[in-house]
């Protein structure tokens, strides 16, 4: 009797065992199909501007966001991002000395943000044709590929694609895109989606403000079309052109531009070139709105519950630069993984290059940046920035903004980049 008690418990102990692994297996499996990824931007400011004298240095935890991907099937898969700003969540207050005649701004969009960015379901076909479906990130210039801390010299994101275009850009439609060509060297991306909302066009940053993050629902009734077409290089460098074509006046919220049309048009040409020492990037983006003047008029009696900038906005925009790097390290040492980039840029943007009726052009707008400074990557998903950049407006006096960084980032993955 004794001898069969045993015998069962053995039997039992082994069962919970196999039972246990198979478990454990599973776990294991469903693990695999998970990727994540994030990447954080903590910067230091000082600034000297002649603007204003006034504006303080300050401390930045500019951004954290997180990718959480998972593969349901080997040809269907799933992206979330999420994006925390400024520090969290919440309602912040800033003095505008430029735009609003040195009004307190509140703002709910911007600083203290918690949001998602992309939230998107992947269907692969064939190299050549593939779709995504929902919230989609937009591929226009360099900035949406070299957009971890550890792609950009610079402590913040791309200066003139930051004041021109929505920065990060996400909407909410259809994406097909593909690789073709010997070794996959070419690639596009074909998207419909919602356009923007002509309330936040402004004179300083053109259509960006138009991005329609500040409302609960997105509108739809104009759309908009996007696409980009590139060449790939070695190391990762690319070459290319993208555009975008969308219905901005539809999206407003009263109807007293609906018998206007306010259609955005970008084209944008772009260049990435990555060797084992050196970096150099270049793009050059031009826009056009159409009946900019009498967007403006609308705009100017606009609630002030939007917390819009009702100035007025340019028919035309233009802006381009160019930067280099070159690691210093790799003098002395070429197998380290440590680099230190010295790096110069130059950034030309005018986000009221042409204007239209009766608004008027104002020089204030046509900015000028020289920015110089330096990378060390004491790992390769560990970089800490310094960099100097002065800004020249396009005013005779009191035209010079100097700022000071000192930064840190990261990137993390548990696969590849």
């Amino acid at each position: 009797m004794k001898t069969k008690i045993i015998f069962v418990l053995v039997l039992l102990f082994a069962f919970v065992q196999i039972t246990t692994a198979q478990e454990e297996n599973k776990f294991l499996k469903e693990l695999q199909k998970i990727h994540f990824a994030a990447y954080g931007v903590v910067n230091y400011y000082n600034f000297n501007w002649d603007t204003d004298p006034y504006l303080r240095d300050a401390f930045d935890t500019e951004r954290l966001n997180m990718y959480l991907d998972y593969k349901f099937t080997d040809k269907i898969k799933l992206r979330a991002e999420f994006e925390y700003e400024h520090g969290g969540t919440g309602v912040t207050m800033e003095l505008d000395v430029l735009e609003e005649f040195g009004e307190f701004e509140t703002e709910v969009e911007a600083g203290g943000e918690v949001k998602i960015e992309q939230l998107n379901i992947l269907f692969e076909y064939k190299p050549w044709l593939n779709f995504r479906a929902g919230r989609l990130k937009l591929y226009l210039g360099n900035f949406p590929i070299l957009d971890h801390p550890t792609d950009y010299f610079t402590g913040y994101r791309s200066r003139m694609e930051n004041a021109l275009l929505p920065v990060g850009w996400y909407e909410n439609g259809l994406e097909i895109l593909g690789k073709f060509g010997k070794d996959n060297k070419f690639s596009y991306k074909a998207y419909l989606v919602n356009g923007l909302n002509s309330y936040g066009f402004s004179s300083a940053n053109w259509i960006k403000r138009g991005h329609q993050k500040r409302f609960e629902m997105v509108n739809a009734n104009g759309l908009a079309v996007a696409g980009r077409f590139d060449y790939k290089l070695k190391n990762g460098g690319f070459v290319g052109v993208s555009g975008y074509h969308g219905e901005a006046n539809k999206n407003r919220h009263k109807p007293d531009l609906q018998n206007t049309k306010g259609a955005v048009s970008l084209v944008d040409f772009h260049l990435n070139i990555e060797e084992a020492n050196w970096k150099f990037r270049a793009m050059l983006l031009y826009g056009n709105l159409q009946n900019s003047d009498k967007i403006s008029k609308a705009n100017r009696n606009v609630a002030n519950a939007l917390n819009v900038k009702r100035t007025p906005v340019a028919k035309n925009a233009l802006g381009y630069y160019v930067e280099a790097g070159y690691d210093l390290l790799s003098i002395w040492n070429s197998e380290t993984e440590k680099k230190f980039y010295l790096f110069g840029r130059y950034d030309y943007y005018d986000s009221m290059h042409k204007t239209t009726g009766v608004i008027i052009n104002n020089p204030r707008w046509e900015r000028n940046v020289m920015t110089f400074g330096a990378n060390y990557y004491i790992d390769p998903n560990v970089v800490f920035k310094a960099h100097y950049a002065e800004n020249t407006l396009g005013i005779p006096t009191e035209n010079k903004e100097r700022t000071f960084l000192l930064g840190m980032g990261f990137f993390l993955s548990t696969k590849n980049k």
